[in-house]
């Protein structure tokens, strides 16, 4: 393994990010070539060798890693779903170029498994924890802890904690403000349970006030169920009942968004010409398996991943931060699903 090191006078420690640039291999590669295990032929371990020592890379002994190796513990409430693996690959990616272990616990979203789970971490004397979930509502601090802990997608209710997540409201701001662009005047919102879910109520603030700028509203009210595409179908068929004569529709994700045009196609409606729709989460398998594919916002989720391990690095170099929500910027997607009449 590498101690990094600062190079060119700049004060920046480089990473094993950078030994595998400049010997064109990958990180993982770069990790067997100095520790030994795996299988790297050794033309390639000598040009590694050869660009770390360029970078002032200073090559240590095993017995010299183990003593200075690092990790960080990650506790997450949904048991690896959808919307939580992104965001823990992306954490895994920034830490890997630091040297730094990730050990990850399942907590289900159970106080008494996560402070289980938290114990064992600090008597693994981890440098830090990551607290992820899904991002649909705020949830429970785990409480000031001996070492840093920063908030993923899933924002803690206290003040004092750090949250990094999307930019969500921004992103079905810009679906609205396109949705205006392209003509559309009679605006829809289909999304799933309000009642126990804080980022739907952001969303649909977001969109009436970019209604409003326009002197619109809301042609139907909310409509509200689960987060499943026949939840989308059978509001679809609400929105067409009601006698509303909607022509933009959008949804709070992909799912419910596949199941809005499905249901507007088979009662005569032609998506985009008619009824256009917006989807959110930018999940492939809904986009492209819908017809016309769907335009949605992208939460750049493994950039959430990629910010709070960031986050978490710095807080563990400097110190506790002040608390807060830092939201990533998002990012919307035009497709045909809401393309201009």
């Amino acid at each position: 393994m590498v101690e990094p090191t600062p190079t060119g006078g700049t004060g920046r420690k480089v990473t094993a990010k950078d030994v595998a640039a400049a010997a064109g291999v990958t990180v993982g590669t770069v990790s067997k070539a100095f520790s030994g295990n795996g299988s790297v032929n050794e033309a390639t371990r000598r040009r590694i060798i050869e660009r770390a020592q360029e970078l002032g890379y200073e090559i240590r002994s095993p017995r010299q890693q183990k003593a200075s190796a690092r990790t960080i513990g990650l506790i997450t409430s949904d048991r690896f779903g959808r919307l939580t693996v992104p965001v823990v690959l992306g954490a895994i990616d920034t830490l890997a170029e630091h040297e730094i272990a990730l050990i990850v616990c399942d907590g289900r979203g159970d106080a008494i498994r996560e402070q289980h789970f938290i114990d064992s971490l600090l008597r693994r004397d981890v440098d830090g924890i990551l607290v992820t979930g899904t991002g649909i509502s705020a949830r429970n601090s785990i409480g000031r802890q001996p070492v840093p802990v920063i908030y993923a997608l899933a924002w803690s209710r206290s003040a004092d904690d750090v949250s990094i997540v999307p930019d969500d409201t921004g992103g079905v701001a810009a679906a609205t403000r396109h949705l205006l662009a392209t003509g559309r005047r009679r605006l829809a919102f289909v999304s799933g349970p309000s009642d126990v879910d804080d980022s739907t109520a952001a969303r649909l603030s977001a969109i009436s006030s970019e209604l409003a700028v326009h002197g619109l509203e809301f042609v139907h009210e909310p409509l509200f169920g689960e987060w499943t595409e026949s939840w989308g179908r059978l509001a679809a068929t609400q929105l067409l009942a009601s006698g509303h004569d909607v022509d933009g529709i959008i949804c709070g994700n992909d799912q419910l968004a596949r199941g809005v045009v499905e249901a507007l196609t088979e009662r005569g409606r032609v998506v985009p010409r008619d009824v256009a729709v917006v989807g959110l989460d930018n999940w492939d398998v809904m986009v492209e398996a819908t017809n016309p594919h769907l335009s949605t916002v992208d939460l750049n989720l493994t950039d959430v991943g990629h910010a709070a391990a960031n986050e978490l690095l710095r807080a563990v170099a400097e110190g506790r931060s002040p608390g807060g929500i830092r939201r990533v910027p998002t990012r919307f997607i035009p497709r045909a699903s809401s393309a201009a009449r």
